[in-house]
């Protein structure tokens, strides 16, 4: 399924998981699912005995989670973070977020949670800046990373690299 924003890069993904350092019976929730790339690796990364969470508000992203992730262990939110994370769920203890839309609120609740590692990924400077404000306003920035990745492309029988757009992966939490 073509989403806009999506998917999320392999060597993006490898990245953003690494900073997550997500551990086989942890809860984690992919906020912004999208293509579900993301949700198919924490499921992975959790293993049977964790919990996993596919959050967004764009009901053909819950489909295309759904048809990825089916016969495995995920629990679905078709609606905005911020309501899913004010109802009743397992304390998060990772959280990726691959949207923008209310980061400070959606930050500011995953703190208070306790949530050991959040990882946001952005595409657009301003969200990069405005994320690593909110998230050092909360106490919560860890580091900020600029990926730019770029792969091999055949052109006229020679190799070249073709860039893909630069990601900025910001990463916070709780440091102890």
């Amino acid at each position: 399924m073509d989403l806009p924003g999506g998917p999320t890069q392999p060597e993006v993904m490898a990245v953003s998981l690494a900073k997550l350092a997500i551990r086989p019976g942890d809860t984690v929730v992919d906020i912004g699912c999208g293509t579900s790339t993301v949700t198919l690796e924490m499921t992975k990364l959790a293993g049977k005995e964790g919990q996993v969470y596919a959050v967004d508000r764009r009901p053909q992203a819950i489909e295309c989670t759904q048809e990825t992730c089916r016969g495995m262990e995920v629990e679905f939110f078709a609606g905005e973070a911020l309501d899913f994370l004010t109802s009743p769920h397992k304390r998060i203890d990772c959280a990726f977020l691959g949207g923008s839309s209310n980061i400070h609120e959606i930050l500011s609740l995953l703190q208070k949670e306790g949530t050991r590692s959040i990882v946001v990924n952005a595409v657009l400077l301003e969200t990069a800046v405005e994320t690593i404000h909110a998230m050092k306003e909360l106490g919560i920035f860890i580091e900020a990373v600029h990926l730019q990745v770029s792969r091999s492309h055949d052109l006229v029988e020679r190799i070249m690299f073709q860039p893909i757009n630069p990601v900025y992966i910001i990463h916070g939490g709780r440091t102890c």
